[in-house]
């Protein structure tokens, strides 16, 4: 059984927010930090791979429809949405994932 993630990353200011939909939360966050200071994206340009909210789906339709959900609203309503689960917006890459700052792609 596959497991799909709504997540949204910061940069470390925690100025700028992206939402992103993903079935393997560890490797996009990954890729994420990987990607900062890269123009090509906005993740990349606006340095966002600190992992601040997330939600887990069973079914990708259900993922898709909250990340699209989430993209269409303000700033404001987002962050009342990330400081229901995480009032302090405190990073969760090390907490969720072993060897933060990876030093290279894993492929899996």
């Amino acid at each position: 059984m596959h497991q799909y993630y709504v997540y949204i990353v910061t940069n470390p200011e925690r100025t700028v927010f992206y939402t992103g939909v993903t079935n393997d939360l560890e490797q996009r966050i990954i890729e994420h930090y990987l990607n900062k200071g890269r123009r090509k994206t906005f993740a990349g340009k606006y340095y966002c791979y600190n992992l601040i909210f997330y939600e887990a789906f069973q079914y990708i339709n259900n993922a898709i429809a909250r990340e699209k959900e989430i993209k269409g609203w303000n700033r404001k309503k987002k962050l009342t949405l990330i400081e229901a689960v995480n009032p302090s917006l405190t990073f969760f890459n090390a907490q969720l994932f072993d060897g933060w700052p990876p030093k290279e792609i894993t492929t899996r």
